[in-house]
């Protein structure tokens, strides 16, 4: 069983999500071998086909036959939906003009001559005389206008490129109607990645705006998924949070192909949460909390001290420490925020401080260690630092900044 399609739109896209073997016939029509659809028979296949392409805004006619040229010529010919009865091509194809078969000048110049006008005409005519009067060319047309031609589908390569985009008819403004466009978008991706046994890991949304500029998001998952659901859920929360700042109208949604992954739970280990739904949690608390407050805290290249941004879980550099660790160790435990305090000043040096749980008369200091940076930026800093042992028995860092004194931390 071969199905034709002939119209305008994505063709070959609609046609891989039904079958990995896929000729491109000519510009505007593409034939598949459906004979893998065992569980669909005639009609069935034709409605499943016709409600993709309405699902992606395809226009084009459909034909199913028993050999590829028969559907072609049937797709090209009828409008619609054609099922070309087996054993009956020639009966089926008979109203068709002869010009459809593509002949030559000077063969279509002879069949017009002689009033061969249909399909009827030409597979009326004796093989013997059409073989010594047109030649190899004629005889050819004789069998495609009869429905005999068979013949094995000059296959397509299979697309490493997963992408779908849609032509809007009038721009949109709201999320609601482009999370509509974006869900339609999703199931053919994702069906035609199922289809070959792959996955996604990656998300990409371009979207076209009314003022002539493009408006790109990226979606990272942590684990590769088809989980239409989540990744609808996950691109309207940032669409949300990252709005296009002008009407919408194309969208093109793209995922990159991975294999996905394979995992075998313990038979008594608790089941962990799927990655995608934790993602998709994460993704919410961050449309309340704002994205800066959720990840994985990873420090910056600069000799500020306490810099560090949010990363997303999972995607940070891993570091090793490299030192010896054969050496008794100070740690520093960082109070955040630092507690503001109230130091008194003998000889130039602190003499006594009190902050928030931090009270006594300094007996040993070391200091002051001054640093300063981003003197070029809106957001310079400069301090001064001192290690102290107070009377309470413990050891603190200490710094002045220009806000004031403050208590950074406690050593261990």
């Amino acid at each position: 069983m071969f199905a034709s399609l002939h119209g305008s739109g994505n063709l070959r896209a609609l046609a891989f999500e039904f079958s990995p073997v896929v000729e491109q016939t000519a510009p505007d029509t593409v034939t598949l071998d459906a004979s893998g659809l065992e569980h669909l028979f005639g009609q069935e296949i034709a409605v499943a086909v016709m409600r993709r392409a309405g699902q992606s805004d395809i226009k084009a006619s459909l034909a199913l036959a028993a050999n590829p040229d028969a559907a072609i010529y049937a797709a090209r010919g009828f409008a619609g939906v054609s099922v070309v009865p087996q054993g009956d091509e020639a009966k089926f194809l008979a109203p068709l003009p002869v010009k459809l078969l593509g002949p030559s000048p000077e063969l279509q110049e002879t069949l017009e001559r002689w009033g061969i006008r249909r399909f009827h005409d030409l597979a009326a005519l004796p093989p013997l005389g059409i073989a010594e009067r047109l030649g190899p060319e004629g005889l050819h047309l004789r069998r495609l206008a009869r429905g005999e031609v068979e013949r094995n589908l000059v296959a397509l390569p299979e697309p490493l490129d997963f992408a779908d985009e849609l032509d809007l008819d009038y721009p949109l403004e709201l999320l609601e109607p482009l999370a509509f466009i974006l869900a339609r978008l999703l199931g053919g991706l994702a069906t035609r990645l199922a289809t070959r046994g792959l996955a996604t890991d990656e998300l990409g949304l371009r979207l076209q705006l009314e003022n002539g500029f493009v408006h790109e998001r990226t979606l990272r998952l942590p684990v590769p998924s088809l989980d239409q659901r989540a990744f609808l859920k996950l691109l309207q929360l940032d669409l949300a949070a990252h709005p296009p700042p002008a009407p919408v109208l194309e969208v093109r949604l793209q995922a990159r192909p991975v294999k996905p992954r394979a995992a075998q739970s313990g038979l008594f280990v608790p089941l962990a949460p799927e990655p995608v739904k934790l993602e998709l949690t994460l993704a919410r608390i961050q449309a309340m909390v704002g994205e800066e407050r959720v990840g994985s805290p990873e420090l910056l290249d600069t000799h500020r001290p306490g810099a560090f941004h949010m990363t997303a879980f999972g995607r940070g550099t891993a570091k090793t420490d490299r030192r010896p660790h054969d050496r008794v160790r100070l740690s520093l435990r960082v109070f955040r925020p630092p507690r503001a305090a109230r130091v008194a000043i003998a000889s130039g040096q602190p003499s006594f401080v009190a902050a928030e749980g931090v009270r006594g008369r300094v007996l040993e200091l070391a200091g002051p260690w001054r640093t300063s940076g981003d003197w070029w930026t809106t957001d310079p800093w400069e301090r001064d630092e001192w290690d102290i042992a107070l009377s309470d028995g413990a050891l603190y860092r200490i710094y002045c900044a220009p806000p004031g004194w403050f208590v950074e931390g406690s050593y261990d």
